[in-house]
């Protein structure tokens, strides 16, 4: 009894001509969390925003994490065309539907740079400085 092997060396491209041309993967898109961890001190004062929606965005004001990192709560102010809609932060929905995305042209406000803790210490040495 003679038993016969057959070994196939063609490569898998030739096999699946599919793979010759490169398509993009589909990404798979992300949620809150996932869009926020990568800004600085979890995006508290950037602006993210739901991949449909149209000129609206939230400023993070407040992030309730859970442990795993990729759930949890957030409060934001809702903006419009770049001004804010209300004063008051309020619970953004939807946190962990997989839709969000970062609004880099509307970086960190600047009337949060203005209170932060660093530029009032700076003008007080400059106080303590000029008298």
């Amino acid at each position: 009894m003679s038993t016969v092997c057959v070994f196939n060396f063609q490569p898998t491209s030739a096999q699946n001509p599919k793979h010759e041309t490169s398509i993009p993967k589909r990404r798979k898109k992300k949620n809150f969390f996932e869009v926020a961890q990568f800004l600085p001190h979890w995006g508290i004062g950037y602006h993210l925003a739901k991949s449909h929606w149209a000129n609206v965005s939230y400023e993070i004001t407040k992030i309730n994490l859970y442990k795993d990192g990729r759930h949890g709560k957030a409060w934001g102010i809702a903006h419009k065309d770049g001004l804010p809609i209300a004063d008051a932060p309020k619970k953004i929905s939807g946190v962990h539907k997989r839709c969000w995305k970062y609004i880099p042209s509307l970086a960190k406000s600047i009337g949060s740079k203005e209170n932060s803790p660093k530029s009032s210490e700076t003008a007080a040495k400059t106080e303590v400085q000029a008298a």
